[in-house]
């Protein structure tokens, strides 16, 4: 278990310096990086919508625990 987390961590870690980077970039380039802070909201608000759907999702948690492959 240490070492999935391990894994998170370097995958996480490079992932939000990424988008502070693209962010502040947007900003400052505010009339043309609008377009960007757009598409970044737009995926923002998919990616939310997705994971809180799967983690209350009761259904998918009794397959997952119950249902053999």
């Amino acid at each position: 278990m240490p070492l999935d987390r391990l894994a998170l961590i370097f995958v996480l870690v490079p992932v939000v310096i990424w988008l502070t980077i693209m962010i502040t970039t947007a900003i400052a380039l505010f009339p043309f990086g609008l377009i960007v802070l757009i598409v970044l909201g737009a995926v923002g608000y998919l990616f939310w919508r997705i994971l809180s759907d799967r983690l209350s999702n009761k259904e998918d948690d009794y397959y997952e625990k119950n249902v053999k492959r």
